[in-house]
């Protein structure tokens, strides 16, 4: 659990990192495993920043990450046709030195 938690607290303002991303820094696949840590856990550190693997936030949380998105300027990817967004993953991606 800490060391998810300490993974996420690494992650800079306006940057992201998918469930995936943060189980593989810590040499394991077990995306899920991430998702419940921060379910449980992850209301102490910068939740917002640990995404799903399309760009989207948290299942649930999404206005509270839009916000957060904002004020860190975190780029983002909206569509015409829907009011939905997503992290624009390509730019926003952070992986932490070797």
């Amino acid at each position: 659990m800490s060391r998810v938690l300490g993974v996420v607290d690494s992650i800079p303002p306006g940057r992201v990192m998918t469930y995936g991303g943060v189980a593989a820094q810590l040499g394991s696949r077990a995306a899920r495993a991430v998702g419940q840590v921060m379910a449980r856990y992850g209301s102490d550190v910068a939740w917002w920043r640990v995404i799903r693997a399309g760009g989207h936030p948290p299942i649930g949380h999404e206005a509270q990450a839009l916000a957060h998105y904002h004020a860190e300027n975190t780029p983002l990817v909206t569509t015409k046709t829907d009011a939905a967004y997503r992290v624009d993953y390509a730019a926003a991606r952070w992986s932490p030195p070797a």
